[in-house]
Order: structure tokens, then sequence, then C-alpha cells
């Protein structure tokens, strides 16, 4: 029997969370077998179960993860408000929409994290919270507890929007809901 490094144990995991994240996104969590995720990150179901105890676990790191990275790609934007800015008009972009693998888990899964569970619900939870400080710090820095309901607001408005420009079968509208998106984001922001 090969035995791995504890190395190799936590990069195989890794992958096998990142490759989970991208297809719950495209395909939904229902849609997103155990077999078909372990051939995406090049294994066999058999080593599922040494990474994971079951679908909901993975479901609960995958949400944690996908909402880390996504907190943590807020570090890159310009300061304050102008970065608040950028992040809007990328959010509510085609290139996000068509996307919805490589783009933001509440937009993709939201409708699907409610109904999981407390796992998964609470690393979801979590995850919110780092999005609505991060929000909330760019709309007022100097009192960002200020600013938690229109924080809210504003990321309600995101996520609903780029949910109805995906569900959208008419391409000109879905582009339009977008503009309008971006409009009505920027002037609830004051």
């Amino acid at each position: 029997m090969v035995r791995y490094a504890k190395e190799h144990k936590q990069v195989t995991r890794r992958r096998i969370i990142e490759k989970a994240g991208h297809r719950f996104k495209q395909d939904g969590i229902d849609g997103s077998g155990i077999s078909t995720l372990m051939a995406d990150a090049g294994l066999t179901n058999g080593a599922f179960y040494a990474h994971f105890s079951s679908k909901d676990d993975l479901v609960a790191h995958v949400v944690a993860e996908e909402l880390h990275t996504q907190v943590a790609g807020y570090s890159t934007l310009r300061p304050g408000r102008p970065g608040l800015e950028d992040l809007i008009r990328e959010y509510l972009s085609p290139e996000h929409r068509d996307n919805p693998g490589l783009g933001c888990p509440s937009a993709a899964l939201l409708d699907e994290i409610g109904r999981c569970e407390d796992g998964t619900r609470q690393a979801y939870s979590d995850g919110a919270r780092a999005i609505l400080e991060e929000i909330s710090a760019r709309l007022t820095p100097e009192d960002p507890r200020s600013a938690q309901a229109k924080a809210i607001g504003l990321f309600t408005m995101l996520v609903g929007t780029m949910q109805l420009s995906r569900a959208l079968s008419d391409r000109k509208r879905a582009d339009e809901v977008l503009e309008l998106g971006i409009e009505n984001a920027l002037a609830f922001m004051g």
C-alpha cells in the first residue's frame, strides 16, 4: 500500500474543494454527484471518504473556501468607495454572468444553500458576514457599523441582479438588467 506525505493529502483535498466549487457554481449542489466531483479532481470515488465524511461536509468546506476567496479578492481593489464602485462594475458584468463557475457563490448557490444542513449554512453565514463587513468598511471607513444596513441592501441588490440577468433568455434584456443594476447600486451607495 502506498503511503503519501501529509502535504500530499492536503494538496489533494485542496484540489477537490477547488474543483467542487467550480462544479457546484456551474451545475448546482444537487446537480453535482460525488463521482463527477471526483472525476473533475482526477480521482476515484473511493478517495472521497479519505478527505470528507459526506457530501454535506464537502459542501460546507467549499462554501467556506469560496467566500473566503471572494473576500480575499477584495484586497486587490482600490481603497474605499472607489474600490466598491469597481466591485459593483465587475460583479454586474456580462463576464461574471456568463461564467458562473468562476464567480460569486452567492449568485450561483444561494437558493440551494438555504436548504443545506446547518454546517453549510453556518459556513455561508460566516462568509457573508465577512463580505458585509468589507462592504461596510468601504462605505464608511470611520464607522463601519453604521453602514451595516446599507451593506446588506447593496449586497442583496448585486446578488439578485446577477441571478435575474442569468435567468433571462433574452440576451439584450439580460444585459440591460446588468446596466441598470450598476446604475441602481451606485445610486444606492449615495
